[in-house]
């Protein structure tokens, strides 16, 4: 008999009409907690190590009789967020927030596989989730979501696993204002805010990603298609349906918004390109004429009486003057030089001093 270790595992259950959920248990004893279909059960593997995953397969294989397809799948850890059913049970993979490692430029998720059938919840993660913990809490202090059935159970645990996205989305919206005015007070192309931009906009196509594939799992375990999921329990899954909703909704328009800031920011780079071109244009323009002035008066031909004038240094002088004057005084009338641009002061609201 292959020798299981309880480390990798935690089996709570909850008996009909118990004041409390117990646990403790060792996966022996899943076969007899399993068969008392009045038992709701909840098997939560830890895969952290090679030893643990290899134990997890053998309860999955072996005791649960799960498809062996289903396991390789629940097993590894690069999955995109699916649901599958079989005759007895339903397998699906659902992604929660890293918060060790998630900010609004790394957006990084980690995976937690599920089996649901008629009066149990397995769960496998190789990461610790804080929302299986926040439920693991709950049952301990409440018997309310066990005795309501395994589908609430599991209700419950994606609810917490959605709502923890919250805080991260929120946040997109403060960074996305800050980054938006820095970029208008921006004086000239700033390549430290274009690879921020760049970052962000990575950021939120992996929100986006993972947020549409999941809103389809949770549609489709939201809308009476599988059997596993009573009637009575579908409104909870519709609510969670509702908050994914909401998040998917949020993470398109920051993807339009990113997709603003790069054009405003090359839109700002364009005008003050073409502020400095204006100003290079307007500097030839009134060098032209002298230019022009100072060529004529160069040439060494002898019949050109105002070499010999005595004071035709000065009055070339003053003429070149004169055009040059008149020149930005044309210039200024027409408001290509000298005119003051309005200065952009942002809102207090949208930005925190200390990160400009």
């Amino acid at each position: 008999m292959f020798r299981y270790c309880r480390l990798f595992m935690e089996i709570f259950v909850y008996r009909e009409g118990a004041k409390k959920v117990e646990e403790g248990f060792t996966a022996d004893e899943l076969p007899e907690l399993l068969a008392d279909e009045t038992n709701v059960v909840w098997a939560d593997f830890r895969g952290e190590t090679d030893e643990e995953i290899k134990q997890a397969r053998h309860v999955l294989l072996d005791i649960f009789k799960f498809h062996p397809l289903t396991v390789e799948d629940c097993l590894e850890t690069r999955n995109q967020p699916k649901v599958e059913v079989f005759p007895d049970y339903l397998y699906f993979i659902v992604h929660g927030i890293y918060p060790e490692i998630t900010d609004t430029v790394h957006f990084a998720t980690k995976e937690l596989d599920g089996y649901l059938g008629k009066n149990y919840v397995v769960t496998f993660h190789a990461e610790r989730f804080k929302s299986i913990k926040l439920v693991k809490q709950q049952i301990r202090s409440s018997t309310f979501a066990p005795q309501r059935g395994a589908a609430y159970l599991l209700h419950q645990i994606l609810d917490q696993l959605v709502d923890l996205y919250m805080p991260i989305v929120d946040d997109y919206d403060t960074y996305i204002n800050k980054i938006e005015v820095r970029v208008f007070l921006m004086k000239k192309g700033n390549n430290a805010v274009l690879e921020e931009i760049m970052d962000l906009r990575r950021s939120v196509a992996r929100l986006r990603r993972i947020s549409v594939r999941q809103l389809e799992v949770l549609y489709r375990m939201s809308h009476a298609e599988f059997p596993q999921i009573p009637e009575n329990v579908l409104p909870f899954y519709r609510d969670v349906h509702d908050h994914l909703v909401r998040i998917s909704d949020l993470s398109e328009s920051y993807r339009d918004l990113v997709s603003g800031l790069f054009d405003i920011h090359f839109s700002i780079v364009a005008n003050r390109t073409n502020d400095v071109m204006k100003v290079m244009t307007i500097f030839s323009a009134i060098m032209l004429p002298l230019s022009v002035i100072a060529g004529i008066y160069g040439m060494n031909f002898d019949n050109m009486p105002e070499l010999r004038s005595r004071y035709g240094y000065f009055l070339t002088l003053a003429v070149m003057a004169i055009v040059a004057g008149g020149l930005l005084v044309y210039f200024w009338r027409k408001g290509w030089i000298f005119q003051k641009e309005e200065e952009f002061v942002p809102n207090s609201d949208d930005i925190d001093k200390t990160v400009i």
